[in-house]
């Protein structure tokens, strides 16, 4: 049975001891702030990110992996006689998912699958996850990408935000919603749906927000497949509430999570104190 090698990109922010434990390559994009650009989690961390951000004359920008990359990755693997399942980033997000695809044809090999993962962050970083342990358990790459496909549409988020100023500036929410989301204390909890940001529901408050957030966790149910991820944008107290509170649902229900940091070019949309879960539906 010939090898198989997981790949995917910086924003599937899983923690560093995961990636080390599943041997998963993952591939960096980059953000540039005040004319530097830094490979995502190879080259700043989000605290000192944030702070450059804060203090930057423009908005920062991000950047997709490029073919190139792809193609001196996907190469070393070939070579080392693995099958490789790159899961990416969502295709209406960014480039890198059609980067992989570039690389791909110019390799004209069929041990190279290529995923759309229709979500980003720990919504990517669950597949990943998902694919590493039917690999561990001995599935075919072919299984394992017809399970994975399967899969993108269960998993499920719901996510508060501080502030929305940085996902209108992305372009990852429309203006009025972000003035929405700044008006009389006004939460907007949010979701990845089909690959696109989108406001799931409107509230006032954290206390409400929470409350929001529990009932659409229970509403779908929880898979423990997979440990659902609880996910930080450099949380402060504005927010800690709804992230311990989060946390605490999922303790005195005896479900298992991972905690998990966003990286840099996602916190360039999130901006701080931002939190959240990603989860696979139960149903």
């Amino acid at each position: 049975m010939r090898k198989i090698k997981i790949i995917t990109d910086s924003t599937c922010d899983l923690p560093k001891e995961l990636i080390l434990k599943y041997d998963i390559e993952v591939v960096p994009l980059g953000v540039t702030v005040d004319n530097v650009t830094y490979l995502d989690g190879v080259d700043i961390k989000l605290q000192d990110f944030l702070e450059k951000m804060d203090n930057a004359e423009e908005p920062p920008k991000t950047s997709q992996v490029n073919p190139g990359r792809f193609l001196e990755v996907y190469k070393k693997y070939l070579d080392e006689n693995y099958e490789i399942v790159s899961i990416h980033l969502s295709s209406k997000m960014s480039g890198t998912y059609q980067s992989a695809g570039i690389a791909k044809e110019m390799l004209e090999s069929e041990r190279i699958h290529t995923i759309d993962s229709k979500s980003v962050t720990c919504g990517l970083g669950m597949l990943v996850l998902k694919a590493c342990k039917l690999k561990e358990e001995g599935y075919s790459v072919e299984e394992i990408c017809d399970i994975i496909h399967k899969t993108i549409p269960h998993i499920k988020s719901t996510l508060n935000f501080e502030s929305l100023d940085n996902l209108v500036k992305g372009g990852r929410i429309s203006k009025t919603q972000g003035l929405i989301g700044g008006l009389l204390g006004i939460k907007l909890n949010l979701a990845v749906e089909d690959g696109e940001m989108v406001v799931r529901d409107k509230v006032r408050g954290s206390k409400k927000a929470l409350r929001n957030i529990i009932e659409y966790i229970d509403n779908c149910g929880i898979s423990q497949e997979i440990q659902p991820i609880v996910i930080n944008a450099a949380v402060e107290q504005e927010n800690m509430e709804v992230l311990q509170g989060i946390k605490s649902y999922l303790t005195e229900r005896g479900i298992e999570f991972i905690e998990a940091e966003v990286g840099c070019v996602v916190g360039t949309h999130s901006g701080r104190n931002a939190c959240g879960i990603f989860f696979i539906q139960n149903n």
